[in-house]
């Protein structure tokens, strides 16, 4: 379903956020990421980037209990849905799947597995791995459709 793949490797925390902050810099309306990685991998980090970058100045936390959270960004709102403590997707998964078609929606996914059937094959796929104490590795795969988001990642 991915046809690219790129390979970062980040040595701290404040670089995971900076490349989400240049993906967030490039966000037109209408993407939609999935972001894995473990329980404290880095997806927040990773978001908190995002939004900054996508011009939001609201406060970016974990949705893990509320489920889902939105920020605003310049012209565009950013939904982050995490699915980890659900078991059925229920309504959230009808939620999601009209916000899929909204050009005006991003949309940030953790934990997909319980959505895939509705996901998108044209999506930004973010993995997050631990390498060592505060280094991460970042593997995004992308379709050539989403290449924009992340030509001139450093």
């Amino acid at each position: 379903n991915t046809d690219m793949k790129l390979k970062i490797n980040s040595t701290d925390s404040s670089y995971t956020e900076k490349i989400g902050e240049q993906i967030g810099a490039k966000l037109k309306g209408g993407e939609l990421i999935e972001l894995a990685s473990d329980l404290g991998g880095g997806k927040t980090t990773f978001t908190r980037g995002l939004a900054r970058g996508a011009g939001s100045r609201d406060i970016v936390s974990s949705p893990t209990f509320t489920i889902s959270n939105v920020y605003e960004g310049s012209g565009l709102t950013i939904n982050h849905f995490d699915f980890y403590r659900l078991s059925q997707p229920g309504l959230i998964a009808n939620e999601l799947s009209e916000l899929i078609n909204d050009r005006t929606q991003v949309i940030i996914v953790e934990w997909a597995g319980l959505v895939e059937n509705i996901l998108p094959k044209n999506r930004l796929v973010v993995e997050i791995l631990h390498s060592s104490e505060n280094s991460r590795t970042i593997n995004i795969s992308f379709t050539q459709k989403l290449k924009y988001l992340v030509e001139g990642l450093k």
